[in-house]
Formats: structure tokens, sequence, C-alpha cells
């Protein structure tokens, strides 16, 4: 069976694959596989030797990695993860609604994948990991949950979880949960008594609490309820645009102030819903970031994956969309493609650290942005 045959039978058996199939090459890119166009090849940058030569760390790319694995498309799809100069990478698992069993499954093919290639993937079960990631050359592989249905209202489903390898969780998605509220159901509402639970059990696990999804009051409970620093690892800035996916200025105060790291990502929520978002407007969000949280608490957490988006892709996502809509998970303005046009590359975290050393910040800060943030604050969490 071909990987496009493969994906649809996964599918028919399975909702929580919705955002893989819409976002992963092996859903969308045709039987002949993805091969990269001489248009798609960067040009070097004043970033090249800075980004050949940092961790670079991606805080939310290429979910449910493991479905790259293993089709006829599979060995051109990892060569554009092998060149793409990331040293590790978070993978969101189980979807954005997936149940306990195919929050398992996810994993299996995670770990499938890791298993295969081992000359390519690590999974990361300790700091260690991604420091040895960078010297063997290989991609280091974060797992993590978006969602809390994964975990329902079974909290010592958290250590089981850990102990599968799942190293980062948020509370909600865009809805409310046994734990919190996301970002679609108003600020009213924040951590619920069974999240302060959750918090208290994933602090005393080594799990990193992300709160990317969750509504403002819920952000400003996980930042004052947890004893570790946590994670917004994927957001915009919602002084630049107001969103609400986007975090304001005090919730990203809070969070440097506890230690923590925000990644910005590159998603149409950057801009109004009348354009498509370009690298100008991502640096919007990441100067301000920067001007508000210190360039300690900063990194890159895309929300995209490593690959090049095609015409095929654009068609692919428009579909996914409308499922979303349909759904009910759907963010407003979720009306254009998951990607930034002139940042169409895999090697799109070198353009950002380009442009930061183009806006004059200096080599130290774009390494920390590329990765050394995240890393500092992955060491002090997973520490339980």
């Amino acid at each position: 069976m071909s990987g496009l045959g493969a994906r649809r039978k996964f599918l028919s058996l399975s909702g929580k694959a919705l955002l893989a199939a819409a976002m992963s090459p092996v859903a969308i890119s045709g039987e002949a596989g993805r091969q990269p166009s001489p248009a798609s090849v960067p040009p070097p940058t004043l970033g090249d030797h800075l980004y050949r030569d940092a961790l670079v760390l991606d805080g939310n790319s290429t979910p449910s990695i493991g479905q790259l694995c293993c089709n006829e498309q599979t060995k051109a799809d990892l060569a554009v993860v092998r060149d793409c100069g990331i040293t590790a990478l978070k993978t969101t698992l189980g979807g954005f609604q997936g149940s306990f069993e195919e929050a398992v499954n996810d994993i299996a093919d995670a770990q499938n994948l890791i298993e295969r290639y081992p000359d390519l993937f690590i999974k990361v079960a300790r700091h260690d990991d991604l420091g040895r990631a960078k010297r063997e050359k290989k991609v280091a592989l974060i797992f993590s949950f978006e969602a809390a249905t994964m975990l329902g209202d079974k909290l010592d489903r958290i250590e089981l979880f850990r102990k599968l390898g799942v190293l980062v969780m948020q509370l909600s998605y865009n809805h409310k949960s046994p734990l919190g509220c996301g970002c679609l159901d108003g600020d009213s509402d924040g951590v619920t008594k069974l999240g302060r639970e959750a918090i208290a059990k994933m602090n005393a696990l080594g799990v990193a609490l992300d709160l990317s999804h969750a509504n403002t009051a819920t952000t400003a409970d996980g930042i004052a309820l947890s004893t570790k620093p946590v994670l917004i690892s994927h957001a915009g800035c919602r002084a630049v645009f107001s969103h609400p996916r986007n975090k304001d200025d005090r919730e990203m105060k809070a969070l440097a102030d506890k230690g923590g790291v925000m990644g910005i990502y590159m998603l149409p929520f950057l801009t109004e819903d009348t354009r498509q978002p370009m690298l100008e407007d991502y640096m919007r969000h990441m100067t301000h970031a920067l001007n508000v949280c210190g360039e300690d608490h900063v990194g890159m957490g895309t929300d995209t994956n490593v690959f090049e988006v095609t015409e095929s892709d654009l068609k692919a996502m428009a579909a996914y969309t409308q499922e979303r809509i349909k759904k009910g998970v759907a963010a407003p303005g979720e009306n254009r493609p998951l990607y930034i046009p002139d940042l169409n590359t895999p090697r799109k975290l070198e353009r950002v650290a380009d442009a930061l050393l183009s806006h004059g910040y200096s080599a130290r800060v774009a390494e920390k942005v590329l990765g050394l943030n995240f890393s500092r604050v992955f060491n002090d969490i997973w520490m339980a």
C-alpha cells in the first residue's frame, strides 16, 4: 500500500490524526515523494555559520512525526529532516482531541520511527540527549501533548505517559477541559481543582507545563501555581496583533519572571485575516517578545513542520481548515494556510536567525532564540 493509501486507511480508523494528515507531507505530497526544487534551496545567509554551529530547537513542529514511517516516500522525507539543520523538535502526539488509545498509538508510531532510523533520530529522555543529538548530528524528538483529552480526569495517566516519554503537556486545547480553560472559551474560567493537582503532579514528575492554548486566566493560574518554570511553546504577542491565541504582555512578563520561555509561532494569527503574514510580521512579534520577556526567555515554536509547503499542500490545508471549522476547534482567522510564504523552506529557523542579526541583535542572542533558551528551561523542568 502506498504512503497516501496507508494514511487514508489510518484516518478511517482514527479521527485524532486529522492534524497530522493535513500537515504531514506523507499524506499530501503524492506518490512520487517530495523532491526539493532548486527554488527551495535558500542562498547563504548572514546566519549561515551561526545556524550550522548552534543547537537549534523548534518548540513545536511536525506533529505525529511517526507517520513519516514507513512507505516509499519515507527516504525522501527523512532526507529533508536530515538536512533542515534542526537539532531537536517538540512533536505533538495524540492530536488536538485524541483519546487515551489514540495517544498511545501515536507514541508507538513515533517510537517505531526512532527505532527504525537510529542513525537520524534520538528520543529525548533527559536533557543530555539534546547535546548528544548535536554532537552526533541527529535530530532529537521531544514527545508532547497539546490537549488533555488523553488524560481525561485520570491524573495517574500523567505518570504513565511520562514513563512513555511524554515530557511536555498542556491543560487544554482551544476549549475547556477537566483541567483548565482554552483560549476560545473566554477569559473568566481558569485552572480547575483537578488542574491544580495535575500541575503539582507534572512538577513532581518533571513534565513541562505548556500554556500555549490556555486562556488568560488559565495562563495566569498555571504560571502562579507551578513550582517550575513553564512554557508557552508556540504563540504570538497580543500587543502586536490582538487574537485569542496570542499572549498579552502581562502573561509574557510573568512567564519570564518564572524562568519560562515563549516560542513565537508561524501561524496566520500574527496578522489580520485579510492577508498572509510574512517574515516582517513575524519579526514584529519576535522583537516585541524580546523587549517584554528579555533575551533569555524567547525561542521559536513554529507550529508548522519542517517541509516546504507545495501547491498540493495548500489544497490539503484548505480542506483541513474546513474540517476544523466543522469540529468547532478552529480559531478566528483560521482562513489562511498555516505557513509564512517567505519562510517556506526547511531551514526557516535559519532565516529568522539571519533576520535577528539584520535587526542588530548579537550572535549570542540569536543562539539563545535558536535553541539555547528552550534547552535551558527544559533542563530546569525535567530535573524531577
